[in-house]
């Protein structure tokens, strides 16, 4: 069943029941984060939102509609944004590099809102964490995609698509869920380089490597990415490939 079965709205205008429910969330998340879902009252988003309560409830039923929208705005706009990504792009090996960014860069974002997501998504009832599961799935779903086709490329070696998609949502998570210590260990930027190079160790095969480096030394495609590293300077050492079995680098 859609959102629209779940959370009822008394306003017709399709239009303004967006905008308000997006001036409604974007109150709701700040006051969830801060001071717990529980301990939050209609009354209190209201105040926050520069609305009465009473207008609030043209838009939902309770605060539980108020909760599962906020949970659902931040899992739209990973689907929003992944495909916007990939456009113009055919590579596989860029696609999945170019979903894994727009997936950090919403959780950058939103970063309240994906810690919401972990702390308050028990809250919901039974029914509504479904809806939240199957959101969930549909944007794993694009990641997952990129990955099959680098698999079915030849770039990466075949792996279990589900479990390491989960691993890469995860990554992209982190950032939000460990932000209070990674943000004095380095930038968003940083985060993506690091993360990618193990990514890249785990996961591309001999035609990968020589992929990577091509896409490295052309500095990519348009713009250099951040989550490549540039091509060595002349008397640099060699970028690390996938390890021999004599232990020397290949």
């Amino acid at each position: 069943m859609s959102v629209v079965a779940y959370v009822k709205s008394r306003v017709a205008d399709e239009e303004l029941v967006q905008r308000r429910r997006a001036q409604i969330v974007a109150a709701a998340v700040e006051l969830f984060s801060h001071q717990g879902y529980y301990r939050t009252t209609i009354l209190d988003v209201a105040r926050k939102a520069g609305v009465s309560a009473g207008l609030i409830y043209q838009y939902v039923t309770d605060k539980d509609d108020v909760l599962l929208l906020a949970l659902l705005s931040v899992l739209d706009l990973y689907r929003q944004e992944i495909p916007v990504s990939l456009a113009g792009l055919a590579d596989p090996m860029e696609r999945f590099l170019a979903a894994i960014r727009a997936y950090c860069r919403v959780v950058d974002e939103h970063r309240e809102a994906t810690v919401l997501a972990y702390r308050s998504t028990k809250s919901l009832a039974p029914d509504r964490r479904k809806v939240i599961k199957a959101s969930e799935m549909e944007t794993n779903a694009l990641v997952a995609g990129c990955l099959r086709d680098c698999i079915k490329a030849g770039l990466f070696r075949p792996v279990n698509v589900e479990l390491a998609t989960y691993q890469l949502v995860t990554f992209a998570h982190a950032w939000a869920l460990k932000h209070w210590r990674l943000r004095d260990l380095c930038t968003l930027e940083e985060y993506l380089e690091a993360g990618l190079d193990i990514f890249a160790h785990a996961l591309l095969t001999p035609a990968g490597w020589r992929r990577y480096r091509n896409l490295l030394a052309a500095g990519g495609p348009r713009r250099r990415r951040p989550g490549l590293r540039r091509a060595p300077r002349a008397g640099a050492a060699p970028l690390p490939g996938p390890a021999r079995r004599d232990g020397k680098g290949g």
